[in-house]
């Protein structure tokens, strides 16, 4: 007798389906600006005078190859709660490191660029490597994490997108780089980056740190004279979620709508969120 849940599925419900496979060779990698102190490094020992601009423009398409992140729970035990039964608890999030494969442009800008963001990591004795007495001091984590990274997983119509946010990115390693006689192939590296924590952010990419929109300043508000966007007051909402709040408001729509218009602020903290006025 066939379980209750099995059942036949049409060929046009499996042809929908497996139609609408994603596909892995359809991704955009994009890194934020490295510190300062980075660019000068790598500028004055390994020769690379644009590095900033390199490494937010072109470093992201020479990208052969990356991995979409993924995470898991350190775990304990706990025994006696139930008898015979011991149950785990989640107590930490680990991230897995993630790498990627470049390739090298004939000049080895790209190579030399993550050489010298290696080299600046251990950098901070100062002292000649050729030195006899040459240690390393390792620089402070502000210093060489860089702010963000970004993975953009698209489908070929551009309408589906997944956008994966590192923060505070830098290289832990990097594979030997074979080379020999022979068949000529493209010469690539393959880093490997560690992180603080990714973010998954379903959507289009904006490119910015940060996801929050900047709130307008009011067209009667004269208490910040540049189109600078400012935070909303604490306790008020922006005027867009003011108007579909007193839409849904109807019976209130008179005076309340006026002075709410007026005003831009809620006092949510009376009933039925009834404007008041600026302090």
């Amino acid at each position: 007798m066939p379980s209750p849940l099995s059942k036949v599925v049409p060929m046009r419900d499996a042809k929908e389906l497996f139609g609408k496979i994603s596909q892995n060779n359809h991704y955009v990698v994009n890194f934020s600006s490295l510190n300062t102190a980075i660019t000068n490094h790598i500028r004055r020992k390994f020769k690379v005078p644009d590095a900033r601009s390199f490494v937010s423009r072109k470093t992201g398409i020479l990208c052969s190859e990356a991995l979409l992140p993924t995470s898991g729970y350190a775990t304990a035990e706990v025994k006696g709660d139930f008898m015979g039964i011991p149950q785990q608890f989640a107590h930490t999030r680990l991230y897995t490191d993630v790498d990627f494969t470049f390739y090298i442009d004939d000049d080895y800008k790209n190579l030399r660029i993550f050489e010298g963001w290696m080299d600046f990591i251990s950098s901070a004795s100062g002292r000649n490597e050729n030195s006899k007495t040459y240690y390393r001091r390792f620089q402070y984590p502000d210093t060489y994490k860089c702010d963000t990274m970004y993975i953009t997983k698209f489908e070929r119509n551009y309408k589906n997108e997944l956008v994966y946010q590192f923060r505070n990115v830098f290289p832990k390693s990097m594979t030997s780089i074979p080379v020999s006689y022979g068949s000529a192939e493209l010469l690539k590296v393959n880093v490997t980056f560690n992180y603080d924590r990714y973010i998954v952010n379903p959507g289009s990419y904006s490119g910015s740190n940060s996801t929050a929109k900047p709130i307008q300043k009011l067209s009667n508000d004269t208490s910040n004279p540049s189109n600078t966007p400012v935070d909303p007051p604490a306790g008020s909402i922006s005027s867009d979620r003011l108007r579909r709040s007193l839409a849904a408001v109807e019976p209130f729509n008179g005076s309340i709508r006026q002075a709410a218009e007026q005003t831009g602020r809620l006092d949510l903290t009376r009933p039925f969120g009834l404007p008041v006025p600026l302090a």
